[in-house]
């Protein structure tokens, strides 16, 4: 009859082994975590450079027909304003259209963050490992 020695106690390399397996679990949770965090930051800075660009190609385009029309349509065939006080007015307007919308784009820029979740759990990894977690 074969007497078994009771195993209350792992070795040595099975503690370590154990230890790599659950260092190596931690780190991929935290680039997990890091990721979907910039995810949602990367999110909102593309948001807010399309409002940037909205406004950069509404300058761009729609100025040269649209003032036209417009400071036209103020002077009125001479009965309205004169003629550059009716192109002051429409550039006013598309002066004033993009500054909102540059600040739409600033305040889409301001909800870019950094992971803050994973940064400070990162910064818990040494101490857990020294076991003052």
């Amino acid at each position: 009859m074969a007497i078994d020695k009771p195993r209350d106690e792992p070795t040595i390399g099975q503690l370590i082994k154990d230890a790599q397996a659950d260092f190596s679990t931690v780190m991929r949770k935290e680039i997990q975590l890091a990721k979907s965090e910039l995810k949602v930051s990367v999110t909102a800075g593309g948001i807010g450079t399309v409002f940037i660009a909205a406004a950069v190609f509404l300058l761009l385009l729609a100025v040269i027909m649209f003032s036209i029309a417009a400071a036209y349509l103020i002077h009125w065939n001479g009965d309205g304003l004169a003629l550059h006080w009716a192109f002051l007015i429409v550039t006013g307007f598309y002066v004033l259209l993009a500054v909102l919308l540059v600040l739409l784009g600033i305040r889409r820029f301001k909800k870019v963050k950094a992971p803050e979740r994973a940064i400070e759990q990162g910064r818990e990894i040494p101490r857990a490992l020294r076991g003052k977690a």
